[in-house]
């Protein structure tokens, strides 16, 4: 996954993000321009003593953006979305958060290949944009940690059955793991554990 920021205008919270990238590993793309001067040394600084911050790519503008092409877009928006707890993931989403000022322009929100609401309470207006963004990584990257997790049993099961069988004929339980959970998992597995993932943190 990857964490966008469309023309952030408050520089305390690009610095969060870049924080928050650093941390879970994420890289974070800035779509420019910025609403304060923004250059490498002030991303550099922004870092703190979390040493280097993540992989930062600077984007001159929406289109160059939407040109790269990194993967399907998934704006966190209020207006017309889906509900976080009913969207589904993929790992090459790449999760885009507006300004804190005004969100994204109709051109950005109609350009998103999805759209997502996290639900707060009624007559709250919305969470700070880092804020959103951990939500966001954080539901998505459960969902797809779990799918993964749950896809190398073809390779945890083998080596079960040996600590737990030590006399059992490697010959039978590799290639039954091969034969037939490898592909199970191609087929069938993946599609049933993202589904259940996401019934399971929705």
């Amino acid at each position: 996954m990857l964490l966008s920021l469309f023309q952030p205008d408050i520089p305390q919270n690009l610095g969060a993000a870049l924080r928050l990238g650093a941390c879970l590993g994420v890289p974070v793309h800035v779509i420019e321009p910025c609403g304060f001067p923004l250059s490498d040394k002030a991303i550099r600084r922004a870092a703190l003593d979390y040493g280097d911050p993540a992989e930062v790519v600077r984007h001159p503008g929406w289109s160059e953006f939407a040109a790269a092409k990194l993967g399907r877009i998934v704006l966190f928006t209020t207006r017309g979305a889906t509900p976080l707890h009913d969207f589904r993931f993929e790992p090459d989403d790449v999760l885009l958060f507006g300004r804190e000022s005004a969100g994204v322009p109709d051109e950005v929100h109609d350009a998103a290949d999805a759209r997502v609401i996290i639900p707060i309470t009624p007559g709250r207006r919305s969470f700070n944009v880092t804020v959103s963004a951990a939500i966001g990584l954080s539901e998505g990257g459960a969902i797809v940690l779990a799918t993964l997790a749950a896809s190398a049993s073809y390779i945890a099961a083998p080596a079960a059955v040996q600590l737990a069988l030590p006399q059992a004929n490697p010959g039978y339980y590799l290639t039954c793991s091969l034969v037939i959970t490898f592909p199970f998992n191609l087929i069938v597995g993946l599609p049933l554990y993202s589904a259940m993932a996401s019934a399971l943190y929705g």
